[in-house]
């Protein structure tokens, strides 16, 4: 078992190094992309499926709540955390419009869009990134593998190169509490604890 476990955190560390090795100007594009859409008075919406659902309401409650620094909240928002929504719209339109509906209530003009994915393949990531495209937001991807479908729909891609998803995961998880540092710490000036 401990050989089991030794290999599966070197296979976790392998991942990261190669995160560090490659990703470092996509993830300074990230923070400077959010920071300039909240300092314009934009907000941050975020969508993800299952353990990437979970990584956006991460996401979203660091930038609401703090992260390590006092200073005002931030506006974030996971578009996978209303259940009414989730199933109304996923009833109505099927469940490859539920961000697509949201991006439609809530997006607008210099807001910023960030999609979580480790394939990059969900259609309902995809239709939510057209939509935030066509409304004037800028586009923000965490995928793994190739990227897929989203890639091309990012203004800013960070990719993890891994194929496991548990990998991915974890890799996007990291960086998420790194974008919010940079973002905590670009913002900590202008907003301010009231």
């Amino acid at each position: 078992m401990h050989e089991e476990i030794n290999r599966y955190l070197q296979e976790h560390i392998a991942v990261l190094c190669a995160v560090a090795e490659c990703q470092p100007v996509a993830i300074a594009a990230a923070v400077e992309l959010i920071v300039k859409s909240l300092g314009n008075g934009g907000k941050l919406l975020i969508m993800g499926n299952g353990g990437s659902a979970a990584d956006a309401q991460h996401f979203a409650a660091e930038l609401v709540g703090r992260f390590r620094r006092e200073r005002a909240a931030l506006p974030a928002i996971a578009l996978n955390t209303d259940t009414s929504i989730l199933t109304a719209v996923g009833n109505d339109y099927g469940f490859d419009a539920i961000f697509l509906r949201q991006i439609e209530a809530l997006a607008r003009p210099g807001d910023a869009v960030c999609a979580i994915s480790t394939s990059g393949r969900s259609l309902n990531i995809v239709k939510g990134l057209t939509a935030a495209r066509q409304r004037g937001c800028a586009t923000l991807a965490l995928v793994g593998g190739t990227g897929g479908a989203i890639l091309g729909l990012a203004d800013v891609s960070i990719m993890v190169p891994s194929d496991q998803t548990p990998f991915i995961q974890e890799a996007h998880i990291t960086i998420i509490h790194i974008l919010c540092e940079l973002i905590e710490r670009s913002l900590s000036t202008t907003w301010q604890v009231p």
